[in-house]
């Protein structure tokens, strides 16, 4: 999917996060949002996918010359978030059936085979409300990358992942089997170094009043 950004400004209250943004990203390129924490990335992230709208400016999201409508992006697209709740009365394999409902499997992958690839085997049957935050975004993780989908969006992706976690994510990562557009809002560079475009926040921020 391509995705251009035209001029997009977002502003809270009264004061601008970011003002001007213009960015063309193709389609199966990948792209690192980087900035100080608090700078906006995420908001950025979430605009792209259609779950909050520019203050001025527009988002355009096309696939193979299609237009993309904001409300359908979802369908098309995968995001991954550590602030993103998981239905924690479910255990893990309920929970994936749920998900799979609405969602493709990448491949000819089943679920058995995305528990493995995850680190998850042996915890099938556990609800997730007992998972620790390591194993939750690693569930989070597997739900996004493992979804077949044209647009892929994460935000922090590695948050509350020990070494072990860190490594597994950046083989899958490192691999870009999927042809997906990518987009990856973090500060961490080991999360995003494979990335061949980045967006600075700080380069469309408005310099501070004197």
């Amino acid at each position: 999917m391509q995705v251009q950004l035209l001029h997009i400004g977002k502003k809270f209250n009264r004061q601008w996060l970011y003002k001007d943004m213009s960015v063309n990203l193709a389609s199966g390129s990948a792209t690192a949002i980087i900035g100080n924490n608090g700078s906006g990335k995420s908001t950025l992230l979430q605009m792209i996918y259609g779950w909050q709208v520019p203050t001025t400016g527009s988002i355009n999201i096309s696939n193979q010359s299609l237009e993309c409508k904001p409300e359908d992006v979802h369908r098309f697209a995968s995001f991954a978030a550590p602030y993103l709740e998981l239905p924690e009365e479910l255990t893990l394999v309920e929970l994936l059936h749920f998900h799979f409902k609405f969602k493709q499997l990448q491949g000819v992958l089943t679920i058995t085979d995305l528990i493995s690839i995850s680190g998850l085997s042996g915890n099938e049957n556990k609800p997730v409300r007992y998972f620790s935050s390591g194993m939750k975004q690693r569930a989070k993780l597997a739900l996004a990358l493992f979804s077949k989908h044209d647009l892929l969006l994460l935000d922090e992706p590695c948050s509350n992942l020990d070494e072990q976690g860190i490594s597994w994510y950046r083989s899958i990562m490192m691999e870009r089997v999927s042809p997906a557009t990518t987009i990856i809002a973090s500060n961490q560079l080991f999360e995003y170094d494979f990335c061949t475009t980045k967006i600075s926040i700080a380069d469309f921020m408005l310099p501070d009043p004197q």
